[in-house]
């Protein structure tokens, strides 16, 4: 091994994985296997592909067995402070 390939070796990072919480079932999953639902700060509530969304935000496990509990819990209500329609669950539906 040369010289060059130890320090690489060495001072290469690896990337820390962010971790983050579902609402429903509050396991710790990395942010990739979970989808964001955004209250945005004209009091939307859209489904954010993109992880990067404007406003509060909660996560959900991508499972179609989670999202209906969440929607007959009425979870996402409490947690975003407002009415979430039945369109958003609809689009949570399509992306599992």
């Amino acid at each position: 091994m040369s010289k060059l390939e130890r320090w690489v070796l060495i001072f290469m990072k690896t990337r820390k994985i962010p971790m983050r919480s579902c609402v429903v079932t509050r396991e710790k999953l990395p942010k990739g296997e979970l989808v964001r639902v955004v209250r945005t700060p004209e009091g939307n509530v859209v489904v954010d592909v993109t992880g990067k969304a404007n406003g509060r935000g909660a996560y959900l496990k991508r499972d179609l067995s989670v999202i209906d509990k969440a929607y007959s819990s009425k979870i996402l209500n409490r947690i975003l402070e407002v009415d979430v329609a039945d369109s958003v669950y609809d689009e949570l539906r399509k992306l599992v």
